[in-house]
């Protein structure tokens, strides 16, 4: 595990893999490396992944029986990617585990080259090792293009696993469960009967640290190019021949294919770009992105976008995708609005019907709604009246006995198990950015600047004007 003692690894790997431990889903035999540039022998790491543990782990699930077990496969090896001498300290510590290794690599990108090419020196990338690499994959297609071709160097596209931890999430999976295990949704799955698509992912954090990155990114590159994306591909796709790693990526990437570009002509209708300025959120003032950047800037904090995808299943319906930093509240959910029906029959009466809504939250619930038409109670002498009531499966009632995992544990496990299904192929990657580009270099023609707006808010008024004068309401 690169990149053990930072963020990343307390919060999320160390805590992951500690609850495949707890569930038995580690091999007995199973040994974690972990390596960084920290001076740490290993059992100072072993008390920092213990204090990650204690720190970051649901309340109840710290067992120090668990905490015993998982703490003694861990090792720890400090590393200088200048040093050949590390990397040969790193194949001793890792011994002949080697025909059943798998790497996880959360560096900086800039560091993937000489990370692979030093564990190459010392017969660490061989054809049964597994490589994990954890995002950004550059910062445009050409930047990307150069990240893939040194990995693929010396691994083959079977043994790259590109993490997005949103592929993780139960309520994404449960997208695909959603469709194609239930045979009332899958007919209705088209623009015959869907108005239209909103991704939103919802953040009411600002910058948290990520100062330098996310200054070099902006909304565009840290949220849409992959994980919304990845969410509109899911939504989108075909269905494919079975549930197998080549099946489905095939159809996202077809998917990702069809997007429609957003060019300089077009820009200003189908896209808000706003940056957060100083304003309060949960009754605490906080600075501008200005302020915590500490000078002026054109990066844009939030984004809507129109998407349209060129293919029969989905002409004509817009896909509408909205991220922003310092906003209202913490809130991601894909929500899919279905047309009207042709002719009711109780307008007579003066009953109002309203569109059916399909609405799968990812955070901070875990939920999906349908919204139905129903009657409402009484005895109603001059028609029925009808209301919208919503039909509600909470992750936490219908699984009460299954508790509430990290994303990374699904994609550890698959991982170590070697399924990529959930994991991002070289070409999706490649579509994603494509379109990104497109739509980074159609704001720079237009000279679009980003739209202020007041952190703690809903995002810029130019969004509200977006969807009026797309004639759709944002779900919120």
């Amino acid at each position: 595990m690169f990149g053990a003692t930072g963020d990343l690894a307390r919060r999320m790997l160390l805590p992951s893999l500690y609850g495949l431990d707890s569930d038995g889903l580690l091999a007995p035999d199973l040994n974690i490396v972990g390596t960084a540039r920290s001076d740490l022998d290993a059992d100072g790491f072993r008390t920092l992944a213990r204090q990650a543990l204690e720190e970051y782990l649901p309340d109840g699930f710290f067992e120090e029986e668990v905490a015993a077990r998982f703490l003694a496969r861990l090792d720890y090896v400090p590393l200088n990617i200048n040093d050949e001498g590390s990397f040969a300290k790193l194949a001793k510590a890792v011994g002949d585990a080697e025909p059943r290794l798998a790497i996880f690599l959360s560096t900086a990108p800039s560091l993937f080259e000489p990370v692979i090419a030093g564990l190459a020196s010392v017969g660490l990338a061989s054809d049964n090792v597994r490589l994990a690499l954890e995002k950004p994959l550059g910062a445009d297609l050409a930047s990307s293009r150069e990240i893939n071709d040194a990995v693929a160097a010396r691994f083959s596209e079977d043994r790259i696993f590109r993490v997005d931890h949103y592929l993780g999430k139960e309520p994404v999976q449960n997208l695909l469960a959603l469709r194609f295990a239930n045979l009332m949704f899958e007919p209705l799955w088209n623009s015959a009967h869907i108005d239209h698509v909103q991704i939103t992912v919802s953040e009411s954090v600002g910058l948290e640290g990520r100062v330098d990155y996310y200054e070099g990114a902006g909304a565009l590159r840290d949220m849409v190019q992959n994980h919304m994306l990845q969410l509109l591909a899911l939504v989108a796709m075909e269905p494919p021949t079975d549930f197998a790693p080549t099946a489905v990526r095939d159809e996202k990437v077809k998917i990702l294919r069809s997007l429609h570009p957003i060019t300089a002509a077009t820009v200003a209708d189908d896209s808000v770009i706003g940056q957060y300025g100083a304003g309060v959120i949960d009754g605490v003032s906080v600075p501008g992105y200005d302020g915590e950047l500490g000078r002026d800037s054109r990066t844009e904090t939030f984004v809507a976008l129109r998407a349209q995808i060129d293919n029969w299943r989905w002409n004509g319906v817009p896909f509408y995708l909205r991220t922003g930093k310092r906003l209202a509240a913490r809130h991601s959910e894909i929500f899919i609005q279905f047309k009207c029906i042709p002719f009711s029959i109780f307008a007579a009466g003066g009953a109002k019907t309203l569109p059916n809504k399909l609405i799968i939250s990812l955070q901070p619930e875990e939920t999906i709604g349908l919204a139905m038409m129903a009657k409402t109670p009484g005895l109603d002498r001059k028609g029925i009246r009808l209301r919208e009531i919503p039909l509600d499966l909470g992750r936490n009632d219908a699984f009460a006995d299954h508790r509430r995992r990290i994303a990374y544990e699904r994609l550890l496990l698959d991982l170590l198990e070697g399924n990529p299904t959930l994991f991002v192929r070289r070409d999706e990657v490649e579509a994603q950015w494509q379109w990104i580009d497109g739509i980074r270099a159609a704001l720079a023609s237009a000279d679009i600047k980003p739209e202020p707006y007041a952190a703690g808010t809903r995002g810029p008024t130019a969004a509200s004007d977006f969807a009026k004068r797309h004639e759709f309401a944002w779900h919120d």
